[in-house]
């Protein structure tokens, strides 16, 4: 190899370097994409939307404009990662009824709270809303925020927002990165206010302190938060389960009939699940599980949530309520965890610190724009100055002015004092011209000041001027260097917000006793279960069967009497068990339609083939053959297969093999094996031996290479048993006895 090519070979581990490069792209996905920030409480992409509109002029009091001009703006500047994502960010700041507080006022169709998706972005429209405006874009141009190149450095960006609340409560966020995932609820803007508040006025306040200030979370959907004990311990930690409830109303209607209306639901139902929760109802009243729900309708409207159950006269509508709350998603778990981005790194941070990060945040925004502000009021107060002092020797400027070559000369003149060149109407004119001492903003200004400012009103005026910056002066510099008048701003600011966007308490809390709803038993019934040769199973009751039990015979594989409260068995060629229970299956009419088997046991169509359906019960009390292709048989007791697993094994296979026959052989005096090259073998059923489930089975025919068995028959004594065999009829029981293990006769 040449020396060259050897020089620039680098050595590297492989998992060190995969090692390496995973957590980079983990903590890229993490910081850069799907955490909030603990200071605006924003991820990147909903970050980089609002400053590009802000950079638009998208505002609260202009027009509205196009979501695909906004969209393509984000990802040209700021966010290359694909519009799916922030058109979807877009879309979920302006929906009111996901976050605390809409950010994006949504022109068009923005999706529904019962998961319609927004329609496309060349349809939609979209500005500012005015508190987006006021209380997170404000004072960026004061240098509030630092400033970093965007991704290809050709625009900038701000590092965060100079958010004046705690948008990570206010709003919440959702996120799931690699390896970690945040939840934060949404909270009461007001009730977010004055807690922060309480911690400026106490820093060692408690998160129980807190907590009288901010009960817990308020949802946009409303709702109930039903453990109001816990919460203390969710917001000390950062993570829990907040137990979510819908509110519920009985309404009297005609006729002494009465209704559930639902008019607030779980956050946690929005979406898809309003849909899944009616379905859920329906099912509930198809299987039976309730008769005293008579209709539901779905009658929600922009106005808000209303889902109307309509009750049957007399029926019990607490216990009905505590089914809903039982068996459908009307009660609800929100799992909380209060993770985002601090100092560059994900945190898991509890109420307190949350509060601690928003307060250091706004000391450091505070800090920042009166530093900004003060900066241009001393700039005013030395231009001011300059002109005041101007004004006392205006006839002398006028004489360095007429009498200068240029600009330059008489900016010397006014800055160093400088009188060469400069023609003088006398001697005390260039003696008190060498005098003159402005700096060079103040000359500057003097250069470019318009005669009018030489009119009394106009000095007057400057005069106030003056006085009004010196006072801004002080009262900046107050501000700069005392902590408490700083915060006294930050909590002006807060009131001030607060006033102007807090509304009522969405979300009630409270500590409600733990739904209790006890399963009605069923009486136990005698049923016939009905299985097709598709594998269409259902039950019907023994009248049914009885009046149409030639119908029955016809068109049905499988056909045999069960309890309601039994299970059906499955055996496979794969050598498995599957169970259904009965009280599963739709109980219907003989001409009905059933289920596939598929739907309610693990048996799967596509890879197995039935060749045995019975009872439990009817199992347990019998014995059952199994044969395999291989040859090998055995007898297992039925109550082996009494098993609380819905799939086990019912035999033990060697490889390559499988099950070709299963079936009660109690009442068999005789069984038949057949094998693929036509070799039949008639046998004492008693000589296949009781076995094990997990056992091979012994040999039950002795067969030739390459042959193997193919069916297998139980004959009942010396009943008659014919089939059709190479188009002639062979009656089995005529065939000559053997023993087991031996060749059979050639048909």
């Amino acid at each position: 190899m040449p020396k060259q090519l050897e020089d620039n070979i680098i050595q590297a581990d492989y998992s060190e370097e995969m090692q390496k490069s995973y957590i980079d792209y983990a903590m890229s996905v993490i910081v850069s994409r799907a955490l909030p920030d603990a200071r605006d409480g924003l991820k990147p992409v909903q970050r980089r939307t609002l400053y590009d509109m802000y950079e638009l002029g998208i505002r609260y009091d202009r027009p509205y404009r196009k979501c695909a001009r906004i969209v393509g703006d984000t990802m040209g500047k700021y966010h290359p990662h694909g519009d799916s994502s922030i058109y979807e960010a877009l879309v979920v700041m302006s929906q009111e009824f996901k976050r605390g507080q809409a950010l994006v006022d949504g022109h068009g169709n923005f999706g529904s709270i019962e998961g319609d998706g927004a329609a496309a972005m060349r349809y939609t429209e979209a500005r500012l809303m005015r508190i987006t405006q006021e209380v997170y874009l404000a004072d960026l141009d004061k240098d509030v925020v630092d400033f970093l190149p965007n991704f290809d450095e050709t625009e900038k960006e701000p590092s965060v927002l100079p958010v004046r609340i705690p948008n990570l409560l206010i709003n919440g966020a959702e996120g799931i990165a690699v390896g970690m995932a945040t939840s934060v609820p949404p909270h009461n803007l007001g009730e977010v206010a004055d807690a922060v508040k309480a911690y400026i006025r106490n820093n060692d306040i408690t998160i129980k302190g807190l907590m009288h200030y901010l009960k817990g979370p308020d949802f946009p959907t409303g709702g109930i938060v039903v453990n109001q004990d816990g919460l203390l311990d969710i917001y000390s930690t950062g993570t829990g389960k907040i137990r979510l409830r819908g509110k519920v109303e009985l309404e009297q209607g005609k006729g002494g009939r009465q209704s559930l209306v639902i008019t607030e639901i779980p956050y946690t139902m929005i979406g898809a699940n309003i849909g899944k929760f009616l379905n859920d109802v329906a099912a509930l009243v198809e299987s039976r599980v309730t008769t005293d729900i008579t209709d539901i309708s779905n009658q929600s409207s922009k106005e808000g949530i209303r889902i109307v159950l309509e009750l049957r006269k007399g029926a019990d509508a607490e216990k009905l309520k505590n089914m809903l709350y039982k068996k459908t998603r009307l009660e609800d778990t929100f799992g909380v965890n209060m993770l985002a981005v601090s100092e560059g790194r994900p945190e898991t941070l509890n109420l307190k610190q949350i509060i601690e990060h928003h307060v250091d945040f706004q000391v450091e925004v505070c800090t920042r724009k009166h530093q900004t502000l003060l900066s241009k009021e001393l700039e005013k107060k030395e231009i001011q100055e300059g002109l005041i002092e101007a004004c006392n020797v205006i006839d002398l400027i006028i004489e360095i002015l007429r009498g200068s070559k240029n600009q330059e000369q008489a900016k010397t003149c006014l800055t160093e004092g400088v009188t060469e060149g400069i023609r003088f109407k006398t001697k005390a004119s260039r003696t008190q011209a060498s005098k003159l001492r402005f700096t060079q903003r103040q000359a500057t200004a003097i250069l470019e000041m318009r005669l009018y400012r030489l009119i009394g009103l106009e000095v007057e005026a400057l005069l106030k001027e003056h006085e009004a910056t010196l006072a801004n002066i002080a009262r900046y510099e107050e501000i700069l260097n005392d902590y408490n008048v700083m915060m006294d701003v930050i909590i002006k600011d807060l009131n001030a917000v607060k006033r102007m966007y807090a509304r009522k308490r969405r979300t009630a809390i409270e500590n409600a006793q733990e739904a209790v709803y006890e399963e009605p038993k069923d009486e136990e019934t005698e049923v016939i279960f009905l299985m097709d040769k598709f594998g269409y199973g259902k039950i019907i009751d023994r009248a049914s069967y009885e009046r149409n039990r030639d119908i029955v015979q016809e068109e049905y594989k499988y056909s045999f009497p069960c309890m309601s409260d039994d299970k059906i068995c499955v055996f496979t060629d794969t050598g498995k068990m599957h169970t259904a229970k009965v009280a599963k299956l739709p109980f219907g009419k003989v001409r009905g339609k059933g289920v596939p088997i598929d739907n309610v046991s693990n048996y799967d169509s596509a890879k197995e083939r039935i060749l045995f359906v019975g009872s439990l019960a009817a199992l347990k009390a019998s014995n059952l053959l199994l044969v395999t292709a291989q040859g090998l048989l055995k007898q297992v007791q039925g109550q082996e297969f009494e098993v609380s697993k819905r799939t086990i094994a019912a035999t033990k296979l060697n490889e390559g093999d499988a099950l070709i026959f299963a079936g009660i052989s109690d009442h068999a005096e005789f069984t038949v094996l057949q094998s693929a090259n036509g070799y039949f073998l008639r046998m004492l059923t008693r000589e296949a031996p009781i076995q094990k489930r997990n056992s091979l089975g012994v040999r039950g025919m002795r067969l030739e290479e390459g042959d193997m068995l193919e069916r297998a028959y139980l004959l009942e004594g010396a009943s008659e048993y014919s089939i059709h065999y190479n188009d002639k009829t062979l009656p089995l029981g005529s065939l000559k006895l053997a023993k087991r293990d031996t060749k059979g006769v050639k048909a």
